[in-house]
């Protein structure tokens, strides 16, 4: 692959509009672009996640291989009507969340963010890629998006979360539980 970027400024979006993959302008606060953000900012999170861990972990290979699918959900929503997000892609985070769950025990309080480092960062990523999939949920009223892009983000999350128990558990860590007025 040549240069694709030799140049990084192009003072282009000094207007306040930016290009799309299509060669179309549009503003910097659109819809499409603060979703585009929103899925970068995710991608940022995970990134810090897997600063976290060890190649060796179980999560690192799930979590670098959903760092690609989030660059390919930023490059369909850069080139509108591109389809790049693979929809076997949602079946593939079930059954690795379903994997990660097995061995959890079942929920019966709800958990604030936190634990150790790396389940609060997993949590800052869950957190994110919910605004993730509202700001694709609020541009899918306006613009045409692939079905397969918001259920991704959905089960994402799902999938974070779970992430984020396992990840509380390491070490002796124990989760963060939520607890009732009464009760702190």
């Amino acid at each position: 692959m040549g240069h694709r970027l030799s140049k990084i400024y192009t003072r282009t979006g000094d207007d306040g509009t930016t290009g799309l993959g299509d060669g179309s302008r549009i503003a910097k606060d659109d819809l499409r672009m603060e979703a585009i953000g929103t899925v970068d900012e995710l991608n940022s999170h995970i990134g810090l996640l897997l600063a976290e861990l060890d190649n060796a972990d179980v999560l690192t290979p799930l979590l670098s291989r959903i760092q690609h699918d989030l660059f390919d959900l930023g490059g369909e929503l850069a080139v509108p009507g591109y389809t790049l997000l693979e929809a076997g892609r949602i079946e593939e985070i079930e059954q690795n969340l379903d994997k990660l769950n097995e061995d959890l025990p079942p929920l019966k309080n709800f958990i604030l963010p936190g634990g150790n480092r790396p389940a609060a960062q997993c949590h800052t990523a869950r957190a994110v890629c919910r605004r993730a999939e509202r700001c694709l949920v609020g541009l899918s009223k306006s613009a045409e998006l692939t079905e397969a892009s918001p259920k991704y983000l959905n089960r994402l999350s799902d999938f974070l979360f779970v992430a984020a128990r396992l990840l509380a558990r390491r070490n002796g860590d124990q989760e963060v539980l939520w607890l009732p007025a009464d009760k702190r």
